[in-house]
């Protein structure tokens, strides 16, 4: 699934890819929110892990949970 990241005062995006769900993306963020001061945690499909301060998060886009197809899909 792929996660987009909005950091504030940075024009770019990190855009990550991940094997968790949105639901477990989208709790890691809940829990780090509540924590004061805390980080929001990441790690990507090669294991790499991201970690952003919550106090510099603009927005986190979360994916689809599942791939669509690519093509046009009919038959010939």
């Amino acid at each position: 699934m792929e996660v987009k990241i909005g950091v504030r005062s940075v024009h770019r995006e990190l855009v990550v890819e991940t094997d968790l769900s949105a639901d477990q993306v989208e709790e890691q963020i809940r829990e780090a929110l509540a924590v004061n001061g805390g980080v929001f945690a990441l790690t990507d499909t090669k294991g790499r892990r991201i970690v952003v301060p919550v106090a510099s998060l603009g927005f986190v886009e979360i994916g689809e949970d599942e791939a669509r197809p690519v093509g046009f899909g009919g038959t010939l």
